[in-house]
Parts: structure tokens; sequence; C-alpha cells
């Protein structure tokens, strides 16, 4: 299996110089740890954004891989690891082993006796249908014989040689091959990395191999304390403690609090350990004076050594070794002078502080005295008087009070001699510190090294018959350990495919890494399982990602109830029955490692002893269930009562005899314990996972019954397993007798098994002395493959059905005794079998993932025998604006509404984007208890509002409604809880297909284009549409190419031309729908960049057609209620026409369309007038704003703005004949985009437009610079008739060259505008204004001169349309200004922070006394507004590059990185746009439109430019 890993950036990495870096090894190469490869980017579009680029690893070998990421000069910003799991191989053919299909069975290698006698003994695990043997360590054992006390790890165990052979590890490698291949069975076995015997003889010959006294002299106290235990011991054995309350046998509590007393006083307060904390106090005095005599003394204090005086440890751990730092000494305690009586007086103090410090050791050192005697006595209370402990009973010798925590190989002597030997190198090095589990601490942390007390506090859970290794940090830190363990895991890793990490949550991470490379060199398809134990999710992590584990086992034993195995079935693998189809490339999201989930391990108390007997099948039942890889421990079947681990030498595990009688101890058949019942659950496992049932659910049926389903996804069959676990024994618990009945949706096909645990004798157990025998006394009744009415413990079994769709069997149980188990199959009823796999044949078409139990359908409707594709071609961009979008207003307006969940929320849109806006945020997370998908189980509402909203359209669009009621007829006879997984199946290849239709039909640029570049294009779809009323004037009848629809009232023809909605969802339907302003602001980005030419050339000549005082409404109203309020509007339609010309082939062509003007006049009514060529018409408004506009607006009052004061109606734009600029407006109205009127009455703001930016407003200079620019070339290339401009004036006629007018804004503008650096610029009319410099003023000549010196943004849409009237140097100046003080995350600053009336957050709602926020009177006064930050981009990188390549490349770097925080907002907005604006530094603003035409427009102009 390879699977393709791909590295994305994410949006703060976006724009930057990323390069990953990973030690994946490349094709031909070895693996090393330590060498790292950089990955090549790819960039599939090969544009300049980089949402779509990403670098990838083909993963074809096992193992835990690292990766980091570098970010310029940074070098390692983040990091992570990679675990690829192995692939196991079985069998003669070499067919792959699926890790979830794993049954294994561990074994104590030492019970299996001589190797040639093994084949018997494992012959029980392939006959009850395990695929995997793990094996405890087979090396050499140590002298307690536990199986983990490794002495010799290069040795194999002798005892597997019987007398006159010797096997060697090449004859254990040939059997373990000859399982894998004759008999399917993968081996693995236990290493241990973190201690050996105590009797190993290398650990005599490299003591420095362990912990001792030489090369961690901190263990010392330690030590001293565990030899003091030790005789303490033999003299409570010896009873010399009696008399005081201390017999050597402990039987009750005033023998435990005897012990405490003399702990404390014969041990603690004779060893004095204090004192190997402590100073010497008169020898550190005597030599303090020493130095002070000889005048050392500092002449400053430094503030470090001022501090506090600091012990110093001795780093040989001698009594009274430690110092104190004499440097800061002599700086604390200074002499007033050079005086013999001064210098003692300060060796006084010095003193006194000394005899501090050693108070603070001594009471350190009672702390931990504390704590190691509440450790021993609870350890002495557990092992001697606790119910459920051992039961030790007198201390003696063999059994001392503690277990020692340090090897002592020499002949006994007094504690007094033994103190001696720590002076003794020769000596010390053999007193080794033993290994052993500390509860609670940090897995990762080692207790042995400095700054660990658990020695010395006895914290450790020890085992005396092991040494802990100590490694150090690399090889070279211990030469001989590191070489001899590596050889260990080469011979293991050479015979076995796979090791389990003994003790994994100890042995230092730095050292399994190591020795894993060893074994991945030699067997790179390593199958490595471990037990975590450290109850924290995050350290599992550590270790399953930089040790590459592939299973950790998690066992069902240690559950207290039903109900906490059925929530570990559930947990450890497998998705929810119905789970969503996940596309095959996609985000990798966090999850549980792989498990290995087990009965039992082979280290644990026998569930028998823990739960009952008869609990062992139902909780094995449980646990083979589970979606993962399974196991149990050799003797968990065969109902051994006891630990196995415990068995003496000499015991051995029974053989494989199928003839053998059930009383044979000896000899394993299929009638012994609950074998058959494994056999039948391990080969149901396996076929689980083999045949694809990934999907699980669990019912707690009732307290003690738990069913756990297996669902295959393709071929809808499912296993049901009723498990009644028996965690009390039936014999002395009161079961109830009624099981609550069971409700199995589809056909029952055949009861899989039925079998429970039954009591054949009444003898008692009695432990064979050669063999790890069970219990004969308890058997197992099976059943196998038998049909519903036969089983014996199902009552009946009634079929009911709650509707058409939903076929349920109700199960009635009879026998579901405790320790019962049923198995059912189960399948769809034909009739959902049949459907469901016709559904499965048509979605082929979307996805090969559902050719899996795909079926032809004989009866498919017509409609679903062509593919979507071409049923979704016949569809124009504008019937896509229907089938994907229109919010609520837009529906409404046609007569429906979005859908509405009524436990949730509606839907954003009624078309398909609605719909996936949710899905895409349930599929991955297979949410399907979200109310969405409640309502799709519940009901046919939704499936009938998707295909009847698109019925009622009629044309292309009921097409598609038909083949959507065709594909929902099948979803509406299927199961309820299929229908969310398969309806979003549908929906999503319906999604697909029409997004690949639409991009079709568009332009180049987005065809070839980023999936930014798409996802904005799509804004083009969602704002461009046809409602059923038209929103534009009609168009000239001689115009070709102009759509015509039949009104469906007058039955008439109308004309159906689309429109661009302002804004979603409050600018989207009716009279609000269309404004000139933003039309035409966004029509280049959403239209012309996209491709459409012919609708974008409708929507020109039908604003055309509405000229009206040489101006274009702001609002059009349907042209006959527009108004004529703003000065902006007339010169974006003109940039709009130079673009179309410029953009589209031939586009001057519309230069000569026909215009159908609706007011010939000023004063005329709305009409259907004559037609005159558009270059008239823009000739008419430059004649027009040349000439001088001024008006009253028409009905003028409350009825057309109720906020307006009269002045606020007066109307006049003007050309200032010096300087060429239009100016217009006056501070009662406001005629640019930042047109906010005040509105409260509390704060007195009513009337009083907040921005009323008068007199000349930089963006309309610089928009009437381009188009006077453009037609002076026009007029020069003989396609536009005019080249000036005949004005009026006194009774004149009088002719202005374009020419003339364009050199006049050329020459005025930086002079007017720049805000020069020099306090003594001319120019300069209000110096005493300027507040910030290097910046161009937001307007010139505004009646509140204040206002022209305000930093905004609109500045750069003049430096994107005519750049040629910025000198570089100043316009890159105060683009850098603008880049500090107003870019946001998302949008632009509409005012400078700096600025006193500055508020970036809006509130229409807000209504109190603030005159500059109160009912949103901020609305440009902070906020910030998406559409600038395009022309902020599109300036920074058209002046970038005139700086030169390296401040070209570092603008790209900045505009990728504002673009992908727009990718991250699209990608994750449920309306799939751009907002209008937000508040400050980019918080949500509710009041804000979701989607805006115009921020989406300019953004994407961006992405052209670039």
């Amino acid at each position: 299996t390879c699977f393709e890993l791909q590295f994305r950036l994410g949006p703060t990495l976006q724009g930057k110089p990323v390069q990953v870096y990973t030690n994946y090894p490349a094709e031909g190469r070895k693996f090393d740890r330590l060498k790292f490869f950089p990955l090549d980017w790819v960039n599939p579009t090969g544009r300049e954004d980089d949402c779509d680029k990403y670098c990838r690893l083909d993963l074809l070998v096992a193992g835990s891989y690292q990766y980091y990421f570098s970010c310029g000069d940074e070098e390692k910003v983040g990091s992570g690891f990679i675990v690829v799991d192995p692939v196991l191989r079985v069998g003669a053919d070499n067919h792959i082993l699926p890790l979830d299909c794993i049954t294994m069975q561990s074994y104590l290698a030492k019970c299996l006796g001589p190797l040639d006698e093994w084949p018997d003994r494992l012959r029980v695990a392939k006959e009850t249908g395990y695929n995997m043997i793990h094996f405890s360590p087979l090396q050499k054992l140590g002298s307690s014989g536990s199986c983990y006390s490794v002495a010799d790890q290069l040795e194999l165990n002798p005892d597997f040689s019987p007398e006159g052979k010797h096997y060697t590890w090449m004859d254990v490698g040939n059997l373990v091959e000859k399982l894998r291949k004759d008999w399917n069975i993968v081996c693995i076995t236990d290493v241990v990395y973190t201690h050996t015997a105590v009797n190993s003889k290398w650990i005599r010959l490299h003591p420095e191999c362990g912990y001792n006294l030489v090369n961690s002299p901190h263990l010392k106290p330690a030590w001293i304390l565990d030899r003091a235990l030790w005789h303490l011991s033999c003299e409570v054995a010896d009873g010399k403690y009696a008399e005081q309350g201390l017999p050597a046998l402990i039987q009750n509590e005033q023998h435990i609090y005897a012990l405490r007393g003399v702990l404390w006083e014969q041990v603690f307060s004779r060893l004095r350990l204090w004192e190997f904390l402590q100073v010497n106090v008169d020898k550190t005095v005597e030599q303090f004076s020493k130095l002070l005599q000889a005048g050392e003394r500092r002449l400053q204090s430094s503030p470090e050594g001022r501090k506090q005086l600091k012990v110093l440890q001795d780093p040989q751990y001698r009594r009274f070794g430690n110092t104190v730092d004499m440097t800061s000494a002599l700086d604390i305690f200074r002499p007033h002078s050079k005086s013999q009586s001064d210098i003692q007086e300060c060796c006084k103090w010095f003193k006194r502080r000394l005899e501090e410090l050693n108070l603070e050791q001594y009471n350190e050192m009672n702390y931990h005295a504390e704590q190691a005697t509440h450790c021993i006595v609870r350890t002495v209370a557990y092992e001697r008087l606790a119910d459920h402990g051992p039961k030790l009973g007198p201390v003696t010798r063999k059994d001392p009070l503690v277990t020692r925590y340090f090897t002592f190989p020499f002949d006994e002597m007094t504690l007094e001699q033994e103190m001696q030997l720590m002076k003794q190198v020769d000596k010390a090095c053999h007193l080794l510190a033993h290994n052993g589990r500390v509860l609670g601490d940090d897995p990762h942390k080692n207790f042995a090294e400095p700054g660990s007390e658990v020695y010395l506090r006895r914290e450790l859970t020890c085992w005396a018959d092991s040494v802990k290794l100590r490694y150090g940090e690399k090889p070279d830190d211990c030469p001989y350990l590191w070489a001899h363990m590596k050889k260990y895991t080469e011979i293991t890793a050479k015979h076995f495919a796979g090791l389990h990490l003994n003790n994994c949550y100890s042995t230092p991470l730095h050292v399994a890494e190591y020795m894993l490379d060893q074994a991945y060199a030699l067997r790179p398809e390593l199958y490595v399982v471990a037990e975590l134990f450290t109850s924290s999710k995050e350290l599992d992590s550590i270790s399953v990602t930089r040790l590459g584990i592939t299973s950790f086992t998690r066992e069902a034993v240690s559950c207290g109830n039903s109900h906490e195995e059925g929530r570990l079935a559930y947990w450890f693998g497998g998705e929810p029955v119905g789970s969503f189809v996940q596309p095959s490339l996609r985000p990798l999201v966090p999850a549980i490692a792989h498990v290995m989930f087990m009965d039992v391990t082979h280290d644990n108390e026998s569930p028998i002893q823990m739960h009952s007997v008869n609990d062992c099948l139902p909780s094995s039942a449980i646990v083979s269930m589970a979606c993962c890889a399974t196991g149990s421990t050799r003797g968990y079947d065969e109902l051994v009562p006891h630990q196995v681990s415990e068995v003496k030498k000499g015991w051995w595990y029974p053989s494989w005899s199928p003839e053998a009688k059930t009383s044979d101890p000896a000899k394993v058949t299929l009638q012994t314990g609950i074998l058959a019942g494994k056999l039948a659950l391990n080969k149901l496992h396996q076929e689980l996972a083999a045949k694809g049932f990934t999907q699980v659910y669990v019912d707690q049926v009732d307290e003690d019954v738990v069913a756990v389903t297996r669902h295959c996804p393709s071929s809808h069959q499912s296993v049901v397993a009723v498990a009644r676990t028996s965690f009390k024994n039936p014999k002395t618990h009161n079961y109830n007798d009624d099981v609550p009945p069971m409700f199995i949706p589809g056909k029952i096909e055949e009861v899989v098994l039925e079998a429970r645990t039954i009591d054949v004798t009444t003898s008692s157990y009695r432990q064979d002395e050669k063999s790890s025998n069970g219990m004969p006394d308890y058997t197992l009744e099976i059943r196998e493959h038998i049909q519903l009415k036969d089983s014996k413990v199902v009552k009946q079994a009634n079929v009911t059905s709650k509707d058409n769709s939903e076929f349920v069997q109700e199960i009635v149980f009879e026998k579901l005794t405790p320790g019962s188990v049923i198995v059912f199959r189960v399948s769809l009823d034909p009739r959902s079998q049949e459907l469901l796999g016709a559904l499965r044949h048509h979605l082929t078409q979307f996805s090969s993932q559902f050719q899996t139990g795909s079926l032809a359908d004989n009866n498919t409707p017509s409609i679903l025998t062509m593919p979507l594709e071409n049923i979704m071609s016949k569809l124009s961009l504008a019937d896509m604006n229907i089938l994907l979008y229109r919010c609520d207003t837009e529906e409404r307006e046609d007569g429906g509404g979005c859908y509405n969940i009524p436990s949730w929320l509606p839907l954003k849109y009624g078309g398909l984007q609605g719909l996936m806006s949710v899905m895409s945020e349930i599929r991955p997370k297979n949410d399907l208890g979200h109310p969405f998908c409640d309502n799709l189980r519940q009901g046919d509402w939704m499936i009938d509002y998707v295909s009847n909203r698109l019925l009622a359209k009629g044309g292309a669009l009921s097409k598609v409604g038909e083949w959507f009621q065709a594909m929902f007829s099948y979803l509406k006879h299927i199961p309820r809880y299929l229908v969310p997984c398969y309806f979003d199946a549908i929906i999503l290849g319906a999604y697909t297909t029409a997004l690949e239709a639409i991009f079709k039909q568009m332009s180049s640029f987005v065809q070839d284009g980023s999936s930014l570049v798409k996802q904005l294009a799509l804004g083009s779809v969602q704002m461009c549409g046809v409602g059923c009323y038209p929103a534009l004037p009609p168009l000239s009848s001689c115009l070709k190419d102009v759509p015509y629809r039949v009104n469906d009232i007058t039955n008439q023809e109308e004309q159906c031309c689309v429109s661009l909605a302002a804004g979603l969802p409050h600018f989207s339907s009716g009279i609000f729908r269309c404004w000139g302003r933003d039309t035409f602001i966004a029509l280049r980005g959403l239209m012309l960049l996209t491709g459409r030419y012919l609708e974008a050339r409708n929507i020109i000549l039908a604003f055309a057609g509405t000229l009206r005082y040489g101006l274009i409404p702001n609002l059009l109203g349907n042209g006959s209620g527009a108004r004529y309020n703003c000065r902006d509007a007339v010169w974006w339609w003109l940039q709009c026409i130079q673009d179309y010309c410029t953009l589209v082939p031939n586009g001057t062509e519309i230069l000569l369309c026909p215009v159908s003007r609706m007011y010939p006049t000023d004063d005329s009514e709305p009409q259907l007038a004559t037609d005159q060529p558009l270059y008239d018409v823009i000739q008419e408004a430059m004649q027009r704003h040349l000439q001088g506009i001024e008006f009253r607006e028409r009905n003028a009052g409350p009825q057309i703005d109720n906020n307006m004061t009269h002045e606020g109606f007066n109307v006049e734009a003007i050309v200032d004949q010096n300087t060429g600029f239009v100016y217009g407006g006056n501070r009662f109205n406001c005629g640019t985009w930042m047109d906010k009127m005040g509105e409260s009455e509390k704060a007195h703001n009513k009337g009083v437009p907040a921005t009323p930016r008068d007199g000349s407003a930089v963006e309309i200079v610089g928009l009437c610079k381009s188009a006077v620019r453009w037609l002076v070339k026009l007029h020069e290339n003989g396609q536009f008739p005019y080249g000036a401009v005949t004005i009026h004036r006194e009774g004149q006629s009088l002719s202005v060259p374009y020419a003339e007018w364009d050199r006049k804004i050329q020459e005025n503008f930086e002079k007017k505008f720049y805000i020069s650096h020099d306090s003594h610029d001319t120019e300069e009319k209000h110096p005493d204004l300027i507040h910030k410099r290097g910046i161009y003023k937001d307007s010139y000549g505004a009646s509140s001169p204040w206002c022209d010196y305000q930093l905004r943004p609109n500045f750069t849409i003049a430096m994107v349309v005519a750049p040629e009237l910025f000198t570089v140097e100043k316009a890159w100046g105060a683009l850098d200004v603008a880049e500090k003080k107003l870019l946001g995350p998302l949008g632009m600053k509409t005012l400078d922070p700096d600025d006193m009336v500055y508020c970036g957050v809006y509130d229409i709602n807000l209504d109190n006394e603030n005159f500059n926020r109160a009912k949103g009177f901020n609305y440009h006064q902070g906020p910030e507004w998406l559409w600038p930050v395009g022309y902020f981009m599109r300036a920074k990188l058209y002046f970038a590059k005139k700086m030169g390549q390296e401040t070209y490349n570092k603008t790209v770097y900045l505009v990728k990185n504002i673009l992908s925080r727009h990718y991250v907002h699209l990608e994750r907005s449920s309306w799939k746009g751009l907002p209008e604006l937000t508040n400050e530094n980019g918080q949500y603003c509710p009041f804000s439109c979701e989607s805006q035409a115009w921020s989406i427009a300019t953004i994407l102009e961006v992405l052209y430019d670039l």
C-alpha cells in the first residue's frame, strides 16, 4: 500500500519562503534518523497564490519519520512525526494480513517446553483461529525465572534444548517462518531494554551499564537507607522488636503503627542522611575568613550575587561534602574594614547563614524520610494485611520487610562495614540499582538520574530480580551496553515479524529510537506493539509518534462493567454506522493510534479471579467485535483460573490433541473451556475486517447486555453480537431473568453463533503439577450458522415495519443467560438492497468508491440514463445562480424561502451551497447526531425541497430537478439511518459536477486558476442572477444577444438580463439589489475577469440608459426609481467601459452599441426613448461635468430619505478649470462610497453625514484622470469621435481638449494631494492640520479642511487606475504608511487609528449620546472594509515592480499572506463569500453583509494582477 502525504501551507505561512525537510529516505537510500532532505514544492496551477501549493511524500516504508519546516532565516519553525504502518504478509503466497484482522495470542516462552514440542503446544493458536503469536522473551532467563528477567540477551534459553540437543536462533527462525507460511501465523516477541537479570554475567563484567555508587553517587543516601532497612528486616525476622510491638508476623494496624515508630527511631534518626546535603560550617567559615584576611573582597556588588547564598552539591555525595559559592559569599558578606574585629563580625554573620542553610537541608531530608516511611508502611500493609494482597506471612530473609532496591553481591556484614564499601571503587561499582515502576510519575523522566529522589523516598515498586540499565544520552556514553543491546535487537528482528516493547513507558525514548532503527534496517515491515500505561494521551502520543508504534495494547479485564467494555469496543476503531463517504484526498485529523484490544494481557490476573468464569465468553465477544487488532493470552480460553505468569518452572502449556479426553490436563481439544467459541469469534473478527465491516455501533441494552454492530458501508450487511456479561458469579448474584427486546433494522439472514458457558460437573478445580490446566467443570454450549427459528436463545422474532423504508425485526430473548452470546448476520431487506445497489451504480459517475456494492438497475428512470454532466452542461450561469445559491430574500421574491431545520437554523441558501456549507462541516467529523442529519432521518422534507424547488423553475433547471427526484426516489425506500450519507453523496456529486460545468463557461484565468481563484469566481455566480422581476431597465431592441423570457403573469415577452447584487443578504432583492457604484466596482472582477462579457455588456448599457444630469444612479431602483445622489458611480461606470474595451476581444465595439435612454432630458419621466450610441452617452457625461452639474433631487424629502436635511438633497459636481479636478458635494450630503448619514436624534447626528468628502475626493480625481487619458487614446486611434468637450461660459462656447484636461490633472495632482515631508512646502495651505507626512490627502478643498488630511485607504484606488499621477518613491512611502496604519487581517481600516474620531466597531443598533458612534455613525470611521484592500495590494504590486526585483519579491510574499486569510475565510464561511467589512483587527461584525460583491471582485483582481 502506498499513501501520498501532502504538506500544504497554512494561512500564516503563505507567501513566505518555506522549506519542508524530512528524514524519510529518498528512493534507493537507507534511512538515517539524522539526515534530512528538502521536499520540492508542487504548484499544480502554476499560479502565484500559494493556496494549492504542496510538497508530497509517497509513503512506502514502515516506521517513524520526522519532518520540520524552515521559514526564511528561521531554521526550524515547526516539526512533527509521520508514522507509517507496516504491511504484514503470511502464507506461501505472501498475502497481506490487514492490521485490523489480527487476532493475537500471547505465550510465556518458558511454558512451551523443549523447542521440538512447541508445534503441538502452539497448534492451539492455529486451531482456535489466531493469526499472530506473541512470545515472551526467548532468551536465557535470570535466577528468578521471571519471564522478563533476561540473563543473557544474546543466548537462546537453554531450557528449550532437551538433553542431547542444542537449538539455536536459526532453529527458532525456521519454526517462525514455518508458522508464517504453513499456518498463516505471524510471530512477534518481546524486547526488554530497561533492565537485565541481577545474575547476568555481563553486568558483573560491565557494571558501568547499571546505576552504581561510582557512576551515580547521588544514590548513596538511598543505598545506605536500603541497607539499613535490610538489617532492620533481619532483626524483625529474628524477633528483636517483638517487645516494641513489632513481631515477625505482622497481623494488625497496631503492628503497623509500631513499625512506623521503629523506622523513625531506629533507622532515620541513626542514619543522619541529612549530612549528605549539608555544609561543614566550621571548615567553610575558616576558608571564608582566610579569603577576607588575604584581601579577597569584591569592590562592587553584582545584583545576581546578592540575591541569595546557595548550597553547591558535592558531586561525590560525601557527608558534609557540600560547599557554597565563595564568590557570592564575598559579595554578600562584606566587612566594614580590614580590621580583625570587623572580619570576625562578618564571619559570625556568615556562619549564622550557613547554619540556616544546613537547617533547610535537614528539613528537606526529613521531608524525604517522611515520604519514605509512608511508602514503606503502605507497602508492608498491602503485602501482609490487605485482602487483595499476597499475604506474605512472617518477615523472613526470603520475604523481607521490604524489597531491596540495590544488589549486594557480597557476604553478610554489619551496616558499619557495608558503609566502607562505598569508598572502595572496585566494590562500590557492583552496588547496582534494581529497576521497577513508579506509579503516577512522568514515564519519560528517568527516575534513577540525578534530580529524582525515587530510591530515597522508597516510591519504587521494585523488581528485585533486575538491574536498571544506564545508557546515557548516546552510544559513546556506555559503548558496551549500546553494542550489546544492538546485537540483541538484530537477533530479534532477524527472526520475528514484530517486536513487543516491554516497559515501553519507562524505556528512554532515544534508546528505543536507536534500537528500533536497527530493527527496521533488517526488517523494513516491522510490526511494533507496546503497552502504554501513562494515563495521558499526550505522553502516549509522544511514544507512538517517535517510536513508530503500530499498535498499543489495551485490555478489557481492566473494565469494571459492561458499559466500559462496550465504550472501548466503540472507541478503538471504526466509524459510526451510516458514516459519510470521505474523499480519498483529505486533511489528516488527529486520531488515536491503532489498538491491540485484548481480553487480558499475560501479566494480569485471570478474569476468573476478578470477575467470574461465565464472563470470559461475553467479554471475548465484545473484544472480537472491535474494529482493530484483538488478542488474548494462552490460558484465558482454557479457563485457567489463576495468573499464568505465576506458574513455576516445569509447568507447561497443554498440547493440542483433538481426540483427547477433556479430563486430561496436558491436552486441549475444541471442547476445552471456551475454545470453540473463541474459534468462531476469531474467524468472525477476521472476516469482518477483511470484508470491510468498518462501521461500529454499540448499544447498551441494559446493565449487563451489550450489543455491538459491525456494518459494511458498501454491501450494507451487518453483524450484530449481543453479549450478556457476567461480571459477578451467577451462583452468588441474583441476575434479572427479563432481558429487554431488541430491534434490529434489516433482515436476519442467520444466527452466526449462539453460545453460553455451562457448568458440567460439581467437582472443584485442581491445579495440575505439570500443566497450566483450565477448569474442566466448565465447557461451552455452542451452535453455529443456524436459522433464527432454530435458536434456543431467541424466543420470537417479529417483523415490524415503521414505514415503507424501515424493515425492522424485534427480537425477544428466552435464554440469554449471564455469560451468553448470540451473533446475528443481518442484511437489508431485498427491496432496500436492490435500491441501494442501483443508487451506488448511479453514484459511480462521481466516485469509484461506489463501485463496490453497485448493481445495474433494470428500471432506471430515463433521466438517469444520461450522465449528470450532460444535463448540467445545458445550464447557463444564471441558471447556476438558482441551482447553487439564492439567499432567503431572493427565494421569498419567488414565493419560496430557504429550507429551515426546525430544531436548528434555516440554511443560508435555497440552492445546493446551502446544503454543502452544512455538510462540509458535518462530513469530516461524521457528526451524525447533527440536527441536519436528524431532519433527514425523520422525513423526506429536505429531499423534496431540493427537487421540487428546481422542478418549479422549468427549462433546463427542471431537468436537474428531475434528476434529483429520480435519485431521491431510491433514498425514500432505504433504512433511514443510511439517508444522510447517501443524501450527502448525491448532493456532493451534483455540486461538484455543477462547479465543473460553471468553470467550463468561464475564462481561462478561472479554468487554469488556483482553488482561491475558482472560489472567488463562484462569487460571480453567487451575485449575478435573474430575479422574478427585471432588475435592469430595458435595453435597446436593436441590440443583439439580449435574453428574453415570457412573463408568467402577463404572458408577454420581457428581457431577463443578469443583474449584479451588491451583497448578501441585505442587498440581494427588490429595489435594493442594484447600486451603480457597487455594480461597477465589482463588475471588472466578477464579470470581465471571469469571461462573462455579454452579461457585463448588458449591465453597462442598461445603466448607460439611465444617465441623467450626467450621472449614473446610486440606487438603481429598476431605473424608474433611481436616485442620483452620488458623484462617483459615473466614474466607476466609465472605468468599467474602459476595462471592457481593454479586456474583451474587440471590446471597443461596445462604444457603438445602441443605448436606449430612459431619460432623454433631466426632467423627463421614465420612457422608452430613441437610441443613441454609447460613445455619445459617454461624451454627455464628460460634457455635463465640465459644464457643471447642479440640481436638487426629485421628490426631495423624507419620502426618499428620512434622515437627510433640506440642504443634503442638493447635488453638484463640476471640474476645476485650473486643476482639472472634479469637485462637488457639500457638508450636508455624502456623494462617495463613504456615504453614512447620521440617524440618531439622541446623539444629535441625524442628518449629518459622517464623511461628506466634499471637494475633490482622491479616488474620483484618479478615476477621472483614467477616463480622460483613455478617451485621448481612443480618439487618437479613431475609436472615439470626440477629442474635446464643448461647454458654455458667459454666453460663449468653449472647447476643452481631452489632452489639455489630462495634462492639468497630471500637473496638479501631486502638488495638491501629496503631503510632503518638507514642512516649508509652499503648496500647503493648512500646515497646522498636518499630522502625518509622506501620504496623500483623502480629498482636496473640503468644506472642513481637516478632512482633507485624514489618512484613509482611498488614494490606493487612484494609484491603480491612474498610476501615472504618482511619483514612485512618494507612492511607495505612502503605501508603507497605509500598510502600517490601515491594513487589517482581511480589510483596510477606513480611518487612521490615530485619528480622534476613529472607532473600529460598527453597531447599527447602538443608540446613545455618543455623536461619533450612535446608530453606526462610524460606518466608515474605522471598521475594516474588504474591497479597498484589493486596491491596496494592486497598488503595492504595481509600484513594487518599479522599486526593483527584491522589493517586488517581498511584496508578493506580503500579498500572498494577505490572500491566504481571505482563502481561510472563504473556506470557513457558510456563505462562501467575503464580507462587506469586519470590526477592528478582523473581528466579526454581525451587521455586515456576509458576502459582498465588491469584496470578492477586488480580491479576484489582485490574483489576476499576480
